[in-house]
Protein backbone atom coordinates (compact mmCIF):
# COMPACT_ATOMS: atom_id res chain seq x y z
CA UNK A 1 0.00 0.00 0.00
CA UNK A 2 1.56 3.29 -0.94
CA UNK A 3 1.53 6.18 1.00
CA UNK A 4 2.21 9.88 0.36
CA UNK A 5 5.50 10.28 1.32
CA UNK A 6 6.01 7.29 -1.28
CA UNK A 7 4.13 8.25 -4.31
CA UNK A 8 6.27 8.67 -6.91
CA UNK A 9 4.79 11.84 -8.08
CA UNK A 10 6.20 13.35 -5.02
CA UNK A 11 9.48 12.22 -5.63
CA UNK A 12 9.89 12.80 -8.55
CA UNK A 13 8.54 16.65 -8.59
CA UNK A 14 10.82 19.51 -9.75
CA UNK A 15 9.89 23.50 -8.98
CA UNK A 16 9.60 25.11 -12.19
CA UNK A 17 12.61 27.38 -12.67
CA UNK A 18 10.25 30.38 -13.24
CA UNK A 19 9.04 29.68 -9.44
CA UNK A 20 12.54 28.96 -8.56
CA UNK A 21 13.34 32.16 -9.80
CA UNK A 22 10.68 34.25 -7.97
CA UNK A 23 11.27 32.57 -4.84
CA UNK A 24 15.35 32.80 -5.05
CA UNK A 25 13.97 36.69 -5.01
CA UNK A 26 11.78 37.00 -1.80
CA UNK A 27 12.80 36.56 1.86
CA UNK A 28 12.06 32.82 2.54
CA UNK A 29 11.93 31.48 6.04
CA UNK A 30 11.73 27.80 6.94
CA UNK A 31 12.66 25.60 9.88
CA UNK A 32 15.26 23.33 9.62
CA UNK A 33 15.64 19.27 11.31
CA UNK A 34 19.08 18.85 12.14
CA UNK A 35 21.56 20.37 15.34
CA UNK A 36 18.41 21.13 17.17
CA UNK A 37 19.30 20.80 21.30
CA UNK A 38 16.23 20.84 22.79
CA UNK A 39 13.35 19.05 24.92
CA UNK A 40 10.94 17.09 23.14
CA UNK A 41 8.31 15.34 24.50
CA UNK A 42 6.21 12.34 23.05
CA UNK A 43 2.60 11.64 23.91
CA UNK A 44 1.36 8.42 23.11
CA UNK A 45 -1.18 6.13 22.69
CA UNK A 46 -1.55 2.48 24.03
CA UNK A 47 -4.28 1.28 22.39
CA UNK A 48 -2.93 -0.63 19.28
CA UNK A 49 0.34 -1.13 21.03
CA UNK A 50 1.96 -3.32 18.50
CA UNK A 51 1.62 -0.30 15.70
CA UNK A 52 1.94 2.93 18.24
CA UNK A 53 5.63 0.91 18.91
CA UNK A 54 6.42 1.31 15.31
CA UNK A 55 4.91 4.86 15.10
CA UNK A 56 7.03 5.72 17.91
CA UNK A 57 10.41 4.15 16.55
CA UNK A 58 9.95 6.20 13.75
CA UNK A 59 9.82 9.16 15.69
CA UNK A 60 12.63 8.71 18.59
CA UNK A 61 14.71 7.79 14.97
CA UNK A 62 13.45 10.91 13.68
CA UNK A 63 14.17 13.22 16.80
CA UNK A 64 17.66 11.28 17.13
CA UNK A 65 19.02 12.19 13.66
CA UNK A 66 17.77 15.72 14.33
CA UNK A 67 20.47 16.20 16.81
CA UNK A 68 18.24 15.47 19.88
CA UNK A 69 19.66 13.25 22.71
CA UNK A 70 17.80 10.23 24.22
CA UNK A 71 18.54 12.32 27.89
CA UNK A 72 15.90 15.41 26.13
CA UNK A 73 13.12 13.03 25.88
CA UNK A 74 10.01 12.44 27.42
CA UNK A 75 7.60 9.65 26.57
CA UNK A 76 4.21 10.03 28.01
CA UNK A 77 1.63 7.33 27.96
CA UNK A 78 -1.83 7.78 28.09
CA UNK A 79 -4.89 4.93 27.39
CA UNK A 80 -5.66 5.63 23.56
CA UNK A 81 -5.85 8.52 21.46
CA UNK A 82 -9.00 10.11 22.74
CA UNK A 83 -6.85 11.10 26.03
CA UNK A 84 -4.03 12.78 24.11
CA UNK A 85 -5.13 15.98 23.98
CA UNK A 86 -5.47 16.30 27.65
CA UNK A 87 -2.24 15.19 28.32
CA UNK A 88 -0.72 16.98 25.65
CA UNK A 89 -2.08 20.06 27.02
CA UNK A 90 -1.01 19.09 30.32
CA UNK A 91 2.54 18.65 28.78
CA UNK A 92 2.34 22.03 26.99
CA UNK A 93 1.38 23.87 29.97
CA UNK A 94 4.92 22.28 31.91
CA UNK A 95 6.49 24.37 29.33
CA UNK A 96 9.37 22.73 29.66
CA UNK A 97 9.72 20.96 25.98
CA UNK A 98 10.38 23.56 22.65
CA UNK A 99 8.15 20.62 20.57
CA UNK A 100 5.48 17.85 20.98
CA UNK A 101 4.63 14.44 19.24
CA UNK A 102 1.52 12.84 19.10
CA UNK A 103 1.49 9.19 18.20
CA UNK A 104 -2.08 6.99 18.36
CA UNK A 105 -3.90 4.56 16.40
CA UNK A 106 -7.61 5.04 15.86
CA UNK A 107 -9.02 1.81 13.44
CA UNK A 108 -12.15 2.30 11.99
CA UNK A 109 -15.16 -0.33 13.42
CA UNK A 110 -18.74 -0.71 12.48
CA UNK A 111 -19.94 1.85 15.06
CA UNK A 112 -19.82 6.22 14.74
CA UNK A 113 -17.38 5.95 17.78
CA UNK A 114 -14.27 6.11 15.45
CA UNK A 115 -15.68 9.80 13.91
CA UNK A 116 -16.34 10.61 17.92
CA UNK A 117 -12.95 9.43 19.09
CA UNK A 118 -10.88 11.08 15.59
CA UNK A 119 -12.47 13.59 15.45
CA UNK A 120 -11.85 15.08 19.27
CA UNK A 121 -8.49 14.22 19.41
CA UNK A 122 -7.48 16.11 16.54
CA UNK A 123 -9.25 18.98 17.57
CA UNK A 124 -8.09 18.74 20.87
CA UNK A 125 -4.21 18.73 19.76
CA UNK A 126 -4.84 21.58 17.64
CA UNK A 127 -6.36 23.42 20.33
CA UNK A 128 -3.27 23.13 22.35
CA UNK A 129 -1.12 23.99 19.90
CA UNK A 130 -2.74 27.14 18.94
CA UNK A 131 -3.38 27.80 22.89
CA UNK A 132 -0.14 27.27 23.62
CA UNK A 133 1.87 28.56 20.70
CA UNK A 134 3.83 25.06 21.01
CA UNK A 135 4.55 22.49 17.51
CA UNK A 136 2.52 19.64 17.85
CA UNK A 137 3.51 16.59 15.20
CA UNK A 138 0.04 14.72 14.37
CA UNK A 139 0.90 10.95 13.98
CA UNK A 140 -2.12 10.22 15.49
CA UNK A 141 -3.61 7.28 12.75
CA UNK A 142 -7.30 7.63 11.66
CA UNK A 143 -7.32 4.57 9.20
CA UNK A 144 -10.04 1.89 8.18
CA UNK A 145 -8.41 -1.17 9.27
CA UNK A 146 -5.01 -2.69 10.80
CA UNK A 147 -3.02 -2.92 7.05
CA UNK A 148 -3.42 0.62 6.44
CA UNK A 149 -1.98 0.93 10.15
CA UNK A 150 0.91 -1.12 9.60
CA UNK A 151 1.64 0.35 6.07
CA UNK A 152 1.92 4.19 7.92
CA UNK A 153 4.08 2.51 10.60
CA UNK A 154 6.75 0.33 8.87
CA UNK A 155 9.95 1.35 9.07
CA UNK A 156 11.61 4.01 6.82
CA UNK A 157 10.42 7.42 5.44
CA UNK A 158 7.02 7.19 5.73
CA UNK A 159 6.61 5.99 9.02
CA UNK A 160 4.34 8.51 10.27
CA UNK A 161 5.55 8.93 13.49
CA UNK A 162 8.64 9.83 12.14
CA UNK A 163 7.14 12.77 9.98
CA UNK A 164 5.15 13.87 12.95
CA UNK A 165 8.19 14.23 14.58
CA UNK A 166 10.12 16.13 11.90
CA UNK A 167 7.04 18.30 11.32
CA UNK A 168 7.37 19.49 15.46
CA UNK A 169 10.92 20.28 14.99
CA UNK A 170 11.08 21.93 11.94
CA UNK A 171 8.23 24.23 13.17
CA UNK A 172 10.02 24.54 16.22
CA UNK A 173 12.82 25.35 14.68
CA UNK A 174 10.63 27.88 12.29
CA UNK A 175 8.74 29.64 15.58
CA UNK A 176 12.37 30.25 16.71
CA UNK A 177 13.03 32.26 13.60
CA UNK A 178 10.20 34.18 13.92
CA UNK A 179 10.49 35.49 16.96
Amino acid sequence: MKTEAQDPRSAEYQRSAELQKKIDGLNVIGGVCRNQSYRVAIVVGRWHAFIADKLLEGALAAINESGIDDSQIDIVYVPGSYEVPLATKRVANLGQHKAIVTLGVIIKGDTPHFDFVAGECARGIADVSLEYDVPIGFGVLTVNNVDQALARAEEGEANKGREAALAAIEMADLLERLS
